[in-house]
């Protein structure tokens, strides 16, 4: 029940996060969209580094000089999978005009959820492998770190659930198809968590490969697609402000509590 509860923590953020489309009467303003867009950015560069590849090299500290190389390894075997998946997968980034991936029929709303979805993928993944490190008795992963890992990504999803539902809101959609589009972006975390979990029990010593993969992963996102974001238009140091308070948010959380 724990575990259960830990990844669907997320999904939470994200489903609450779309629930602002029922109380909000205008789309979010530039200013705020990319104030919400750096504080994600940050949560998830912090994540990246002190539950992901720190533990995944302290795994590994048994390989002596090496021990960084799964991490290594893992981590560009991330940024790849998510860079063939930006190649392989149409979608729309919001605030854009010019569809990425291959050329398709669907349709804006259709686009920009899968958009959201691509950069739900690693998450999902890094709270799977952090509760699989915990289910296996991983000295270095415990039910805090798991749970910290979870609270941090859903506090950065509750405005991500904001960014893609009040945009589907203005492009002309129903506010409960809104609301459908940005909980049905974040419905990948949990099956993505849930099959890490199983891949991980199947192979308890690729624990440190996984971990730098959604690390990998959740980065390439991060520089990919949010740091951009956040960075256009005037005023872009107030992305920056945010990408600062949200890094330094989870990091005081995984230090301190797990």
């Amino acid at each position: 029940m724990e575990t259960f509860i830990g990844i669907m923590i997320p999904f939470l953020g994200t489903t609450l996060g779309a629930a602002c489309v029922f109380f909000m009467k205008k789309s979010l303003g530039d200013l705020v969209q990319r104030s919400l867009v750096g504080f994600a950015a940050g949560v998830m560069v912090a994540a990246s580094i002190w539950s992901l590849l720190i533990p995944a090299i302290e795994q590994s500290e048994g390989m002596g000089k090496l021990s960084f190389l799964p991490a290594f390894i893992g981590f560009w075997v991330g940024v790849l999978f998510l860079l063939l998946l930006d190649r392989l997968i149409p979608h729309l980034h919001v605030g854009s005009d010019q569809a990425e991936g291959p050329k398709s029929r669907l349709g804006r709303t259709t686009m920009m959820v899968l958009a959201v979805t691509l950069h739900n993928i690693p998450e999902g993944m890094a709270v799977g492998v952090m509760y699989a490190g915990f289910l296996a008795g991983n000295a270095q992963i415990t039910a805090a770190s798991a749970l910290v890992l979870s609270l941090g990504i859903a506090i950065q999803n509750f405005p991500e659930g904001a960014i893609i539902s009040m945009p589907l809101r203005a492009e002309g959609e129903s506010k409960g198809k809104a609301f459908l589009g940005g909980v049905l972006s974040g419905v990948v975390e949990p099956i993505g968590a849930v099959l890490t979990i199983l891949a991980a029990q199947l192979v308890i010593p690729a624990l440190p490969y996984l971990l730098s993969f959604a690390a990998g992963a959740m980065l390439y996102v991060v520089v990919e697609e949010l740091i951009p974001e956040m960075s256009q238009g005037r005023h872009s140091n107030l992305g920056t402000v945010f990408f600062a308070v949200g890094f330094s948010v989870m990091m005081t959380l995984d230090v301190a509590l797990g």
